[in-house]
């Protein structure tokens, strides 16, 4: 998996003085599709969590190769980070990649959301997180700012490729009782629990919490 080259393809994309100005533009156009007319701070905000988003990707790649192997899964978790990668390098996206900015967008989805299905796969059968980070309110938030008819497209490849690398089935396998024993004693901190999560919270002027019912 080479992380290094999507790293530098972040790194490139942020060293871009056009990237601040598309980065509040897009949340600008996104807010209010969603009824919202955002401040400043709220532009900032939204932006600071795009650059953490994309930023967080090679670091959730590696820890994902790391923990999928150490628990049985590192055939399948290989096909997947395959996938991913190729993603990041070629031209062929949903987005294409020459809109600067917003053609990293479905890259680093495809990645976070990627990873998120995995982890959320084997909690279904151990009832154990697999990584330390739980993407689940990015990923939703993400899925806003990205939009239609692009997030659909993304989410088909997501769950193609989960199947392809026959997941699903690994994960069964890890669930038996003699297999359970095995992972309970190699258990890390993040098979109880997520240590933490992007935070969304500051994203609420921007149109894109769900408010609680």
């Amino acid at each position: 998996m080479n992380t290094a080259e999507i790293q530098n393809i972040i790194s490139r994309q942020f060293a871009d003085p056009q990237t601040a100005h598309d980065l509040q533009k897009l949340l600008k156009a996104v807010a209010r599709q969603h009824g919202a007319e955002p401040g400043a701070q709220e532009l900032a905000q939204g932006s600071s969590f795009i650059c953490n988003y994309l930023e967080q990707v090679p670091y959730l790649l590696t820890v994902a190769w790391t923990s999928a192997k150490n628990v049985g899964l590192e055939d399948e978790i290989t096909r997947i980070l395959e996938m991913v990668e190729s993603y990041w390098i070629e031209d062929d996206d949903v987005i294409p990649d020459s809109l600067g900015v917003f053609g990293l967008l479905d890259d680093a989805y495809c990645s976070m959301a990627s990873m998120q299905a995995v982890s959320n796969l084997y909690r279904m059968q151990t009832g154990k997180h697999l990584f330390p980070d739980d993407l689940t309110a990015a990923n939703e938030v993400m899925h806003k700012i990205i939009g239609e008819p692009y997030t659909t497209e993304l989410d088909e490849l997501v769950s193609e490729a989960i199947e392809d690398a026959g997941v699903g089935e690994a994960v069964r396998r890890l669930a038996s009782p003699e297999k359970q024993k095995l992972l309970d004693s190699q258990a890390t901190i993040w098979n109880h629990g997520p240590v933490s999560q992007l935070p969304v919270n500051q994203l609420k002027g921007l149109g894109l919490l769900d408010e609680p019912e």
